[in-house]
């Protein structure tokens, strides 16, 4: 039985959601995730998962080379800084047609496959690509130094083109670093996070989840599939080529090392881990793993010590030994014990206890109702 879903409660959803966005500063202090690099890291990588989800969520179309596609749109906006200028919009703009035009190319080929062909072509393609920028194209991406915007750079339309100082982007004068530049990731994360909704309630996001359901029996129906998953492909490699962009804009640095298959491994752990398939579980997984990447791996034995000082000496110093091998440098062991217990526990990822604990609550609800309330007809 699928659940209706009316537009208000959308509208809800995307109000509660961009509310929650915008005021990250201020709820994610305590726990030490309020400064603005961390929060332009939760906003561009969770527009990356939620591109990706497009693809995965929906068709169930497992691509390991999505990191091909965020280097496309990092090196694409670093040429709009040296060419036109250091404005944020235009670098946003040629990344995702960028990025679109090489997503559709690579998609046209590897979706003739399905399954675990499909995820080795997109691996090998995203591969390809990584070794083209670190050595092959040296004149376009500067190889292993990475490509940055010079004072030599012609930037026609940039006014600032003789200023002093390091060159950043700007919006209308306004530096795209710190909180400026998390809130612009912001608002471009929520408006893709609209047109994601869009996507998921509109019949072509019905056609798409058809296709995971059973793609043989769409054939057998007369139904191509074909135009719909490449569709699928193209704009979930926007999106992909858009977080790139937005990671030259606040900072403005391109290197090869974005095209690897770490990289595209790592959005795929963000999508399973919040839920694939749901329009909030990948954001939060993103944010999770980042949260991971960037906090705990900061830890070190002192920072331990201070924790744990109220435990008398004996007890003290196993404790830290033990937790130091899930903080520091190990803190990828606390993201894979994480991961394992929600694939085991939670296979719908963090979105599915959500759920849960919604329901859990909705039973509560009704059991305390007087007994002899009765309920309205369906």
């Amino acid at each position: 039985m699928v659940t209706k879903i009316s537009p208000a409660r959308d509208y809800l959803l995307f109000g509660v959601f961009a509310i929650a966005v915008l005021t990250m500063p201020v709820w994610l202090a305590p726990i030490g995730a309020g400064y603005p690099d961390l929060l332009q890291k939760f906003a561009i990588f969770g527009l990356f998962a939620t591109g990706f989800n497009l693809l995965f969520g929906l068709t169930g179309y497992l691509s390991f080379g999505h990191a091909a596609f965020l280097g496309v749109g990092s090196y694409t906006a670093v040429w709009s800084f040296k060419l036109l200028g250091m404005n944020p919009i235009p670098a946003a703009i040629l990344a995702v047609v960028t990025s679109g035009d090489f997503a559709l190319a690579i998609g046209y080929v590897s979706l003739r496959r399905s399954g675990i062909y499909f995820s080795i072509l997109t691996l090998a393609f995203a591969q390809m690509s990584y070794n083209l920028a670190y050595s092959v194209l040296t004149p376009i991406t500067n190889g292993e130094t990475g490509l940055r915007v010079l004072e030599s750079d012609p930037r026609l339309f940039d006014s600032s083109a003789n200023a002093d100082g390091p060159l950043i982007s700007n919006l209308f004068g306004i530096e795209m670093t710190g909180y400026a530049g998390f809130y612009f990731c912001a608002v471009v994360l929520l408006i893709g996070f609209f047109i994601a909704q869009r996507i998921f309630r509109s019949p072509f996001g019905i056609m798409l989840r058809a296709v995971k359901t059973n793609q043989n029996r769409m054939n057998y129906t007369g139904l191509n599939p074909r135009p719909y998953t490449l569709a699928a492909f193209v704009i979930s490699g926007m999106y992909a080529g858009l977080a790139g962009a937005l990671m030259c804009i606040t900072d403005p640095l391109a290197g090869a090392e974005r095209m690897q298959w770490t990289a595209s491994g790592e959005v795929v752990l963000m999508t399973i881990l919040g839920g694939a398939g749901t329009l909030l579980g990948p954001i939060l997984g993103a944010a999770l793993i980042k949260y991971f990447e960037n906090i705990f791996s900061a830890f070190n034995e002192q920072t331990l010590h201070e924790v744990f000082s109220f435990l008398p000496d004996f007890l003290e110093y196993p404790v830290v030994s033990v937790a130091g091998l899930f903080v520091g440098e190990g803190w990828h062991l606390t993201l894979g014990v994480l991961f394992m217990l929600i694939v085991i526990f939670l296979p719908g990822g963090i979105m599915e206890g959500v759920s849960r604990i919604g329901r859990l609550f909705k039973r509560s609800s009704s059991k305390a109702e007087p007994s002899g309330a009765t309920a309205p007809a369906e």
